[in-house]
């Protein structure tokens, strides 16, 4: 395992949820959770700008271009890349249909990673990770975070920010970064020094809205992302953690985001997409719920999980992956609603294959061998191939002895 390797790894795993201005650095431009509204009503939407002829290599915007051609190179590479053909179509289609007649000049790739995180290069490179989209409740939410990045994109605020580094020491660290694959936590500190500023951000919320309800959603949907995302600030930084936390210091209030949504999306009708946002994502949400397990942010998770419950009480996957929330963190109740959860899930319709090994696993730290055994053995009848396939014969052996 290389180095970069242990570094992203170690990433996921720490309480780096929010630290999307670390996340937007590394691919060159800034995250959703960075960025402030607007207080000002929304205004008629506008013609969009015509589209954007490549600059030249010798311009300061003609190099910002070029570095950013060698980060998709890369990124084109990467195995974090999902290459579901179906569901990559699904985000171009998506983030086509906010851009207009930019459309052409558009790539979009989803990332893997529990991270919640969408940006958008000055070159068109887009990007969208897992952990963003295991957060939305329909497709208008998602479209109000690409329509603001893709505001940010047609108001070419990177160039800005580009040019405004230029006046600081940090310009030649900056550019390095796009020279060689620089570390996370380098990536961190310099992250607070090209966020946008508060203007940029107005700009591109009222841009993003203008985008999202022409294309026909439901604008207060917005505003419900940043509701959900400050659910989960307070769960570690308190009922003042939209006030406090860290990547607020350079932007208003998480709260007050929010309500500068609302103002901007009126209360003009519009679709949320639900069924068709679900649809397309199903195959994959399994996944997305244990790399989010994996985190090792148990709070945070389990403050997703409550309100995803919310909307469907009978899902079976959320159901194993709370009960394996409660179970990992081994607080002085969670085996109880572990147990709760974990057979739960089992009585649902389709219920994971992971839920029975959670299960057994519980079973056989509390000394119920006989229940134990029998969630082990329905785990390898659901999954036969499994890949730890000794090591839960070797438990069940143990367990009938």
């Amino acid at each position: 395992m290389t180095s970069s390797s242990v570094s992203r790894r170690a990433a996921l795993r720490s309480g780096c949820l929010h630290c999307l201005g670390m996340a937007s650095l590394f691919s060159g431009l800034p995250s959703l959770a960075q960025e402030a509204a607007s207080s000002q009503p929304a205004s008629a939407a506008s013609e969009l700008p015509t589209r954007f002829t490549r600059p030249a290599l010798d311009t300061d915007e003609g190099g910002l271009w070029a570095m950013m051609d060698r980060q998709e190179a890369r990124l084109r590479r990467s195995p974090f890349v999902v290459r579901d053909t179906r569901l990559t179509q699904y985000l171009q289609d998506l983030t086509c249909r906010l851009a207009g007649d930019h459309c052409p000049d558009v790539r979009t790739y989803l990332v893997r990673t529990p991270l919640f995180n969408a940006n958008m290069a000055p070159n068109g490179m887009m990007q969208i990770w897992t952990g963003l989209l295991l957060r939305m409740e329909n497709e208008a939410q998602l479209a109000a975070v690409l329509g603001h990045e893709i505001g940010h994109y047609l108001e070419r605020h990177s160039l800005e920010r580009l040019r405004d580094a230029k006046s600081r020491a940090a310009f030649g660290q900056f550019l390095g970064l796009f020279g060689a694959v620089g570390s996370l936590g380098q990536l961190g500190l310099l992250a607070g020094s090209f966020s946008f500023s508060r203007e940029h951000e107005t700009r591109a919320d009222r841009l993003g809205m203008q985008l999202l309800q022409r294309a026909g959603y439901d604008g207060q949907q917005a505003a419900q992302v940043w509701d959900n995302l400050l659910g989960e600030l307070k769960v570690t930084g308190g009922e003042d953690a939209g006030r406090r936390s860290p990547m607020m210091a350079t932007h208003p209030p998480a709260e007050t985001r929010r309500d500068d949504l609302l103002k901007l999306a009126g209360s003009a009708p519009g679709q949320t997409g639900t069924k068709e946002f679900q649809l397309i994502t199903t195959a994959h949400r399994l996944e997305w719920l244990q790399d989010e397990i994996k985190r090792g942010q148990y709070e945070e998770s389990l403050i997703l999980f409550d309100r995803m419950l919310k909307q469907n009480k009978t899902d079976a996957q959320l159901y194993f992956a709370r009960g394996e929330v409660y179970r990992q963190r081994a607080g002085e109740t969670d085996d109880e609603k572990a147990l709760t959860d974990l057979t739960h899930a089992t009585s649902l319709t389709q219920p994971p294959a992971l839920a029975y090994r959670s299960l057994g696993l519980l079973r056989k730290q509390r000394m119920e061998k006989a229940e134990a055994a029998k969630a082990f053995e329905q785990y390898l009848t659901a999954v036969p191939d499994a890949a730890d396939n000794h090591l839960i014969k070797t438990y069940i052996a143990e367990l009938t002895l």
